[in-house]
């Protein structure tokens, strides 16, 4: 009993809050994994993946795709995912581009530009050109 009330509290500080969360980063894509708990004090999983999108005119937003996976269900789920998976790593075609893309994108290994640094590039080429 003393376990229920201990989880009870729990659930009413975290309200419909995320009670344990973990995230990663891959390439373009943020994945978020978050624990939160139901009306009846259990607790269940969502998983999200975000991903930015910008507009012509500069401003973006966070394109958003959530599984909500219940206790009942995890078993099934980790087992049908890690038959995938293991498909995926002994049967498909390995693609150097796109394997080369993605780790320069998860080591950072680029220059991230605004658009303000844009306009700046684009005035001092007109005023070059007009120089000529």
């Amino acid at each position: 009993m003393e376990g229920e009330i201990d989880k009870k509290e729990v659930v009413e500080k975290a309200g419909r809050q995320g009670i344990f969360s973990r995230s990663f980063r891959a390439g373009k894509r943020t994945y978020f994994f978050d624990v939160k708990p139901t009306r009846r004090n259990d607790y269940y999983l969502t998983i999200t993946e975000s991903k930015k999108r910008f507009f012509r005119d500069g401003r973006y937003r966070y394109q958003k795709h959530t599984i909500f996976l219940y206790r009942e269900d995890f078993e099934a789920f980790m087992d049908l995912l890690g038959e995938v998976v293991t498909y995926i790593k002994t049967t498909s075609p390995q693609v150097v581009d796109q394997v080369s893309s993605t780790e320069d994108e998860e080591t950072g290994d680029y220059t991230n530009v605004e658009f303000d640094d844009l306009e700046s590039v684009e005035s001092s080429d007109s005023e070059t050109e007009m120089s000529n």
